[in-house]
C-alpha cells in the first residue's frame, strides 16, 4: 500500500478520531522500524520448521449458527511492515499469508478500526475480497473509545465504516470493544445512546451474524454485563485466556479477573469463548532459558509457544484462539499446534497452569502484553518497545542489578546498546512527564508512568557509571 493521505489515515486524523492513548496505533516491535532484522530473527529460529499439513485443522462448532471455526485465528492486530517503514504496511506480504492460512483451514479473521493506526480494517479487506465469501469469517469491533464517539451518529458511523473496509455487507462476528473499566462506561458506549438497541436490530435483520463482547477490566463489571445475557443473548465472548492468567490474572495486575472464572461463566451459560492472548503478547514464546528447558523435556520437537496454544484450545468451550501473526514462521508454528490440535492431558495442563506458571509470576516482570492500547504517546514515547526490552533483559539475567554483581559492568554496557538498537533516544522514557494519558487504557492495569520512571532512573544510574 502507498503512503499517500488519500490512501492512509494520518497520525493526527488518528489522535483525533480516537484520543491520545487509546489503543492499536502503532505496529509492534517486530513490525516497527527494524523489523526486517526481527523477520530475519523469526526465519533464524524456525529454521528448521516443517510445513503443517493441509486439511488437518482443527474445529470447533459455533451452537448458534452450527458453523465450523477453525480453532486458530488470524488476529489482526501485528501486521508485517515494510522492511525499516514505521508506517507502511505490507499489503502483498498480508495477502500471501492470508492466502496461506486460508489454505491451511483457518477462516475465523479478527481485526478492529484502531488496530495498526486505523489501518487494520482496510489491509484485511483487501486481502480478504480476493477470496470467495463463503471461505471466511470475519470479526470486527466498535471501538468507540472516545467520549466523541458515544454519540448514536459516530458509533453508527463506525459500524457502517467497518463493513466498508472490510468490503462485505455483513459481519460475522461484532463486538462491543475493551468492555470491563466501569458499568457508567458501558451503559454510556452502547445502551444510553441506543446503540444496543439498534445492533441488535441489525442482528435481527442478518447483518450481524453473532453479537459479543470482549473484556479487559473489573470483575464487578463482567458479573453485570454477562447478567445481561438473558436479555441480550450474547452469541460468544472474547476473554484473555493462558495458563498464567488462569490462575494468575488478578495477582500480576491487581484489576484483572482470573481466566478460571471468566472461562467458567461462560461455560454455565454456553455461550462459546474466543480467546485472546494466549501468548501474552509474546511473554509466554519468550521465556528464561531455563523454563525453555523444563517445556523442552516433555517435547524437544515442540515450539515454546505452542504449549501455550495447545493448553488454550485443550479447553472445549473455546470456539477459537487468536493470534497475531507477524511473520510466516509463526504463523506455521501455529498451524502446526492446530493442524490437528493433540489436546493437553490433565497433568500437562497442571504443570503448565501451576508450576510453569508459578515460577513466571515470580520474576516480578512488567506485565506488557505489548498490545499498544496505551499508545500513540503524546510525547513519542514507544511505551511498549521499551517494557518489552526490559523483560528481555530480565528474564535472559542480563539486567545489570548492582556494582556487586560481577557481570555488572558487561550487563551495564548490553542493556545501554540494546535499548538503542530498539528503542530511539527520543522515543525513550526520560521524555515522559507523568501525564498519566496511557494508564486508564492498559487492560493490564500496569502503573505506566510509575514503571517509565522507575526504568529511566535505572538507564540515569546505569549512564553515570562510565
Amino acid at each position: 500500500m502507498g503512503t499517500s493521505k488519500d490512501k492512509h489515515i494520518s497520525r493526527r486524523s488518528f489522535l483525533k478520531l480516537f484520543g491520545a492513548g487509546t489503543v492499536g496505533a502503532a505496529a509492534t516491535l517486530a513490525g516497527c522500524k527494524g523489523g526486517d532484522k526481527a523477520g530475519e530473527q523469526a526465519a533464524e529460529e524456525y529454521k528448521n520448521q516443517v510445513e503443517p499439513p493441509v486439511g488437518k485443522m482443527t474445529y470447533r462448532e459455533n451452537p448458534k449458527t452450527h458453523e465450523k471455526v477453525s480453532l486458530l485465528g488470524y488476529g489482526m492486530m501485528r501486521l508485517p511492515m515494510k522492511p525499516d517503514s514505521q508506517d507502511e504496511f505490507d499489503q502483498d506480504m498480508i495477502n500471501k499469508q492470508i492466502d496461506y492460512a486460508l489454505e491451511h483451514g483457518l477462516n475465523y479473521i479478527d481485526t478492529s478500526p484502531v488496530y495498526c493506526q486505523g489501518q487494520s480494517e482496510r489491509c484485511t479487506g483487501i486481502a480478504l475480497s480476493r477470496h470467495k465469501r463463503s471461505e471466511y469469517y470475519v470479526a470486527t469491533k466498535l471501538s468507540n473509545f472516545n467520549r466523541e464517539y458515544w454519540a448514536a451518529d459516530k458509533a453508527k458511523e463506525m459500524y457502517h465504516n467497518s463493513m466498508k473496509e472490510l468490503q462485505v455487507d455483513y459481519l460475522d462476528y461484532y463486538l462491543l470493544h475493551a468492555v470491563g473499566g466501569s458499568m457508567e462506561e458501558f451503559n454510556g458506549r452502547y445502551v444510553d445512546n441506543g446503540i444496543m438497541d439498534y445492533l441488535l436490530k441489525e442482528r435481527e435483520a442478518g447483518r450481524i451474524r453473532n453479537l459479543g463482547f470482549s473484556f479487559h477490566g473489573k470483575q464487578e463489571v463482567f458479573d453485570e454485563v454477562i447478567a445481561l445475557h438473558e436479555k441480550y443473548h450474547w452469541d460468544f465472548v472474547q476473554i484473555e485466556l493462558n495458563y498464567l492468567d488462569w490462575n494468575y490474572a488478578n495477582e500480576i495486575s491487581g484489576n484483572n479477573v482470573d481466566a478460571s472464572y471468566l472461562y467458567a461463566e461462560l461455560q454455565k451459560r454456553g455461550i462459546p469463548a474466543v480467546i485472546m492472548e494466549p501468548l501474552l503478547g509474546g511473554r509466554l514464546a519468550n521465556l528464561p532459558q531455563y523454563l525453555v528447558n523444563e517445556l523442552k523435556k516433555f517435547d524437544p520437537t515442540k515450539s515454546v509457544a505452542s504449549w501455550a496454544f495447545r493448553y488454550a484450545g485443550t479447553y472445549e468451550g473455546v470456539l477459537t484462539v487468536l493470534s497475531g501473526m507477524t511473520y510466516m514462521e509463526h504463523l506455521k508454528d501455529n498451524l502446526l499446534s492446530y493442524c490437528p490440535l493433540v489436546p493437553l492431558k490433565e497433568k500437562g495442563m497442571r504443570s503448565l497452569d501451576k508450576e510453569i506458571a508459578e515460577r513466571i509470576v515470580g520474576l516480578e516482570n512488567i506485565p506488557c502484553n505489548d498490545c499498544k492500547y496505551c499508545m500513540p504517546c503524546p510525547y513519542g514515547i514507544d511505551i511498549p518497545a521499551i517494557f518489552v526490552h526490559y523483560n528481555k533483559c530480565k528474564n535472559e539475567g542480563n539486567l545489570p542489578y548492582g556494582t556487586g554483581d560481577p557481570n555488572y559492568r558487561k550487563h551495564r554496557r548490553q542493556y545501554l546498546i540494546s535499548l538503542e538498537r530498539v528503542v530511539p533516544r527520543e522515543r525513550q522514557p526520560d521524555h515522559c512527564i507523568q501525564c498519566g494519558q496511557c494508564e486508564p487504557h492498559c487492560p493490564q492495569s500496569i502503573r505506566i508512568p510509575r514503571e517509565l520512571r522507575k526504568i529511566d532512573e535505572m538507564i540515569e544510574n546505569l549512564k553515570r557509571d562510565q
